[in-house]
């Protein structure tokens, strides 16, 4: 029984430990063809002509999502995706700023693939530079585990 237990426990801290994967999570739907128009919402209007621009491009994140980001400050990003089959506009739950000089692309995603990888400080907290993993189901970004660099 001891060994059973131990041997559970050691799986878990595995699981735990494993980098998540864009094939872990498949993308859900696939994108039907021709965009909708895009659906702005109350909130959405300060950054109508972003979200324009961005909702006539072909879907890049979970099938049928458009994402886009842009410049909030010095070394700052925001962002939204686009579900291009209904228009809806999905904020990041966060900004990211400060990302590593050794990093292009702090966002990272794909077409099919529900998993997008933030690298840097959410929000400017202080202690909070690494790399986040986040899962967007149903609608929303699901924080799966966050990697938090070392301090020097």
């Amino acid at each position: 029984m001891k060994t059973l237990v131990l041997i559970s426990c050691a799986a878990l801290l595995s699981a735990q430990s494993t980098t998540p994967r864009y094939e872990d999570y498949p993308a859900t739907e696939p994108y039907a063809g021709k965009n909708v128009p895009l659906q702005l919402g109350k909130d959405d209007r300060e950054f109508r002509t972003r979200l324009r621009s961005a909702s006539a491009l072909k879907p890049n994140f979970d099938g049928h999502y458009i994402l886009t980001a842009w410049g909030c400050g010095a070394e700052c990003l925001m962002g939204a995706v686009i579900d291009a089959n209904t228009g809806r506009v999905i904020w990041f739950p966060h900004t990211i700023c400060c990302w590593p000089a050794d990093v292009d692309k702090p966002i990272k995603y794909r077409l099919n693939s529900r998993l997008i990888v933030l690298i840097g400080t959410r929000n400017e907290k202080e202690g909070d530079e690494g790399t986040h993993y986040y899962e967007f189901r149903d609608g929303k970004f699901i924080l799966i585990r966050s990697v938090l660099a070392k301090k020097k």
